[in-house]
Formats: structure tokens, C-alpha cells, sequence
């Protein structure tokens, strides 16, 4: 079977250090047609299930615990029986949204997981959060990034549990040695692709250090 990847986009709120935005957030769907896993389970179980139709959820894999991220996956957990994985250094910001639930199970640096004959191996890259993750699947020549790297730089580090060096050295060390054609699919906004972002990457890199 074709193994594939999904888009879903749904719309909620992004809080952390007192403050509230209104957010719109890319959920990935990677799969065939019996079995997918599903990155980032925000703000709508209903709507990531009815975009797997019947496939069995075999993981809802979290690329880091900030609650846009992240606040669907309990609903989205007990609807499908899939478990919720996560860095375990991002639990204290899991337990900010969902302190009565833990993850089902955690993501370590180098970790593959396998979906409808495809691997995608878990990449380690604090900065967004401490325990913020990528997936790259080189069968599909793509990297699922999450907060980490977006269309135009890095994500976000101006809140608590984020830092500006740790992000860059992430995305220098673990992100720009990827395939420069391999696509980067985002948790925010459009997608890119590494050999797109590595210029204006390295204007990023000279005012982290």
C-alpha cells in the first residue's frame, strides 16, 4: 500500500505566561490505508478522526506540550485507543493542560517509528521546549517539525521553557544536515522545504552565537 501523508487545520488558542492567542495549527495524518499515526492532536479530536476514516491510529505523537499542540490528544486518545507520546522533558509543560492525564509513552532522540511500512526517526531539538521533537521520515523525503523551524526561521523562544542558542544549534546541528530537498512540514502556517531555509538560516545562526 501507498503510504501517504494528510493535512488536517484546526483553530483554537495557544496560552502560556498568562497570555491567549487565537492560533490555527497543522495536524499531520502519515499513513496508508489501514493504519497512520497522527502529529499533533490540536484543538479538535472530531475532526483528526474523521480525516483518518477508520484507519487504525497506531500513535498520536506530540512534537512538543504547549496546549495548541496538545489538547485534543486525551479525547482523540480515549476515541481510538491509540497511545500519546511525548519527550519527557516537556512534562512539566504537559502537565499545565492536562494534569490529571499523563502520556501513554516516551520519545527518545533517534527512536523510529514505524507506520504502513514507513520509518520516521525521532529527532531530539530543544529551544522551542525543552523536550520539542521532529520526525524524519526519509521514504517520504520530508521532516515534520512542529515549532521548531518554520517558512522564513526559527520558532518562537521570547517564553518560558524556550531559548534562542539551543534552537539554532538544534536546527543547525540535527535539521540543516538533512536532504536540502527534503519538505518541512510545519505545526504553523505554510510549508518549506531545508534547502529553502538554510540561507537565511545562517543570518539566524550568526545572532545566536
Amino acid at each position: 500500500m501507498t503510504i501517504r501523508i494528510d493535512h488536517v487545520v484546526t483553530s483554537g488558542t495557544f496560552s502560556l505566561d498568562g497570555g491567549t492567542w487565537d492560533v490555527d495549527n497543522n495536524v499531520w495524518i502519515v499513513g496508508d490505508d489501514t493504519e497512520a499515526i497522527v502529529i499533533d492532536a490540536a484543538h479538535d479530536a472530531e475532526a483528526i478522526a474523521e480525516a483518518l476514516g477508520g484507519r487504525t491510529l497506531r500513535a498520536i505523537v506530540c512534537t512538543h506540550a504547549h496546549n495548541d499542540h496538545i489538547d485534543a490528544a486525551p479525547a482523540l486518545a480515549a476515541a481510538t485507543g491509540a497511545p500519546i507520546l511525548l519527550h519527557p522533558d516537556d512534562l512539566p509543560l504537559w502537565k499545565q493542560t492536562h494534569p490529571e492525564r499523563s502520556p501513554d509513552g516516551e520519545l527518545a532522540d533517534g527512536q523510529t517509528i514505524t507506520v504502513g511500512g514507513a520509518e520516521l526517526t525521532v529527532l531530539h531539538t530543544p529551544g522551542h521546549a525543552p523536550g520539542a521533537v521532529c520526525l524524519y521520515a526519509p521514504a517520504l523525503g520530508a521532516v515534520f517539525t512542529g515549532d521548531t523551524l518554520f517558512c522564513g526561521g526559527p520558532g518562537a523562544t521570547g517564553r518560558s521553557f524556550s531559548h534562542f542558542p539551543t534552537i539554532i544549534d538544534s536546527i543547525r546541528e540535527r535539521l540543516l544536515t538533512l536532504p536540502p530537498e527534503t519538505a518541512v512540514h510545519t505545526g504553523h502556517g505554510d510549508g518549506t522545504s531545508i534547502g529553502a531555509e538554510a540561507p537565511a538560516l545562517d543570518e539566524w545562526i550568526k545572532r545566536g552565537h
